[in-house]
This record gives C-alpha cells, structure tokens and sequence, in this order.
C-alpha cells in the first residue's frame, strides 16, 4: 500500500482481525473519529495505543503506517467544508438488521473515543446543542433496536438517523476544534 493511497474500511477489518482487537470497522472508525473530534493526543503517533485497544499481535510496519495514514484522511475529512466526512457504517446494499447494528456500534464507539479525547472541562463547557447530540448519541448507542413490518418507514428512519449522527459528529468537531485554534491575531 502506498504513502498515499487511501485506507478504507477493507483495510481496517483485515487488520482488526489479524491483530485480534474484538470490534467492528463501524465502532473503530467511531472510535477514531470521537477522539479526535474531542481534541485527544495521539501520544507517539500510536493510533491504538491512543484508543485503548490492545493489538494481539502488535501491528506490522506497514499496518501501523496504515493507522496513521487513516488518522490524518479521518482529520482531514472532519475539518473538510464541504461535509464530506461519512461514518464508515454498512452500505444501502447491506441488509437492515446490519445498517442498524453497524450505526449503533458506530455511535458507541464515538462515545467512547470521545470520552477518551476530551477532558472534563472540555465536557462542562460543551453548548446545549452539543449536549443534546452527546446525549441522543447515547440513546442511540444504548438502545435495541427492533424492525417492524414498515421495511421502508425503517429504512427511511435509519437514513434520517445516519444523517444526524454524521451531522452531529462535524458539528461536535468544529464545536471544540474552534476552542483549540489560536485566535487570529489583527493586524495593524
């Protein structure tokens, strides 16, 4: 794989299965994406490590420099002004019962990088509107979900809630990314 090429979900599930890290592609990305979103510090340049999942075996050279290069493309597409940025969930093609699970896991795994990113000052000043997506997340994560016979009011309720996770993950990035941005200073 080269320097540049871009890491895609493949990708990732090839190595959590090679290194044993007991998750999904959906809750890594998650987890990924709340970290950074909260402003954590990848200590070392350790994507895991930073993550708390413990590898089994340790990742190779070239896995390690695939965390890395997933790390900077998952910035990248959070600070992208176009809204680009797509949590890696199970695709239109996957069935229901998967899209659903793979929101969920993806939810769960944001808290949790969240949680790990940010700190509790951080946490007390966040703005109603970020509270209020913090705490739908967690609803969403937490909850079971049962499909009723309504396959289509189902499908259309997942896309509404894959838009607003996506929606409320750029908007919890750019909430605390403007507070670690040194105000521009005037110039005279």
């Amino acid at each position: 794989m080269s320097a540049n090429q871009t890491v895609d979900p493949e990708d990732i599930a090839d190595l959590i299965a090679r290194c044993n890290l007991g998750t999904s592609v959906s809750e890594f990305h998650g987890s990924l994406v709340g970290f950074i979103s909260a402003g954590g510090a990848f200590t070392g340049g350790n994507v895991l490590a930073a993550l708390s999942f413990e590898a089994d075996p340790a990742p190779n050279a070239e896995e390690s420099a695939m965390l890395e290069r997933l790390r900077h493309q998952t910035e990248e597409g959070l600070a992208d002004f176009e809204l680009g940025f797509m949590p890696w969930v199970p695709d239109d093609e996957s069935p229901l019962h998967a899209r659903v699970e793979g929101l969920a896991d993806w939810t769960r795994g944001f808290l949790g990088g969240f949680g790990l990113g940010g700190t509790p000052e951080s946490a007390k000043t966040l703005s109603e509107d970020a509270r209020e997506i913090i705490r739908d997340m967690a609803a969403l994560a937490s909850t079971e979900v049962t499909l009723d016979e309504d396959v289509d009011g189902d499908e259309a309720s997942l896309v509404e809630l894959e838009e607003y996770v996506r929606i409320g993950a750029l908007t919890l990035h750019a909430e605390l990314a403007a507070r670690r941005e040194p105000a521009n200073p005037t110039r005279h």
